[in-house]
């Protein structure tokens, strides 16, 4: 290689501590609802103008929401989960493995994820939309789906 040439190696700084954490709980879940035969979007801003961590679109059209949390500390402070219900029809939290999982509310299913894949421990019970608010998310998923893989 000659003297003048260069090799810049331009690497994204890993995250450690809890955003470390949340990418691998994200991922490992994301991974897993696609193994389930689910669609997710990551990030999905709700008409409530919550956010969802993951939001997935399953192969009979049903929606699955999943809050991940990273820690305790992140699960005692945050109490907006509740204002997910009416936009999904599975609600999951989904946690690594380390987390202490007795604390969680009962009644959400639970995904236990690392950065790999996830399993899930405690199904959500399902509560099906009402036609027309199905159809609206159904649409607006797919719209910021389409949105986010054009090439701008």
């Amino acid at each position: 290689m000659p003297a003048e040439a260069a090799v810049i190696l331009d690497f994204a700084p890993v995250p450690v501590g809890r955003p470390a954490v949340t990418l691998e709980v994200t991922r490992g879940a994301a991974r897993l609802l696609i193994g389930l035969g689910f669609a997710p979007l990551a990030e999905v801003c709700l008409p409530n103008g919550r956010r969802a961590d993951l939001m997935a679109l399953g192969p009979r059209g049903e929606v699955v929401i999943v809050e991940v949390k990273s820690s305790l500390e992140d699960y005692r402070v945050d109490r907006k989960w509740g204002e997910y219900a009416p936009y999904c029809e599975r609600f999951y939290f989904a946690v690594a493995p380390e987390f202490p999982r007795h604390v969680l509310a009962q009644g959400p299913g639970l995904i236990v994820a690392d950065g790999f894949g996830g399993a899930i421990l405690t199904d959500s019970p399902h509560i099906p939309l009402a036609p027309a608010r199905r159809k609206a998310l159904t649409l607006a998923f797919a719209r910021l789906a389409a949105m986010r893989a054009a090439p701008l």
